[in-house]
Parts: structure tokens; C-alpha cells; sequence
């Protein structure tokens, strides 16, 4: 689709709030998206380093455990 002027493309034939609406809504839901995708993956990352963590120091106090 050819438009006239950068004027004419920005009004989309006079479907402008439709389309623009529905662009702005798209990369809200996207931006959205990611975030929260961020947000859970750096939860979960915390999570494993704990359990990691939790399962060394129950490891460490068998081994102190059968040394006494």
C-alpha cells in the first residue's frame, strides 16, 4: 500500500484510531509479556540457587553428622 505523504500514512485512510489502537495495544500486551516472562524466569533462577544452597548444607550436616 502506497500512501501520498507521511500525513496521509499516519491517517491510514481514515482508519488511524483502529489502526493505531490496535498497534499501541499489541506492544502493550507484548511489553507486557516480556516483562512478566523476566520477572518468573528471575524468580524461578532464585529458587533453584536456594534449593542448590538447601541441599549443600543438609549434604554438609550429614557429613558433619557421621564424623561426631
Amino acid at each position: 500500500m502506497h500512501f501520498e505523504s507521511f500525513s496521509a500514512f499516519l491517517a491510514m485512510g481514515g482508519y488511524a484510531a483502529y489502526v493505531w489502537s490496535a498497534f499501541g495495544i499489541t506492544a502493550a500486551a507484548m511489553l507486557a509479556l516480556i516483562m512478566g516472562y523476566r520477572r518468573t524466569h528471575k524468580k524461578r533462577l532464585q529458587a533453584v540457587k536456594q534449593q542448590i544452597a538447601r541441599e549443600q548444607r543438609i549434604k554438609d550436616a550429614q557429613a558433619l553428622e557421621n564424623t561426631l
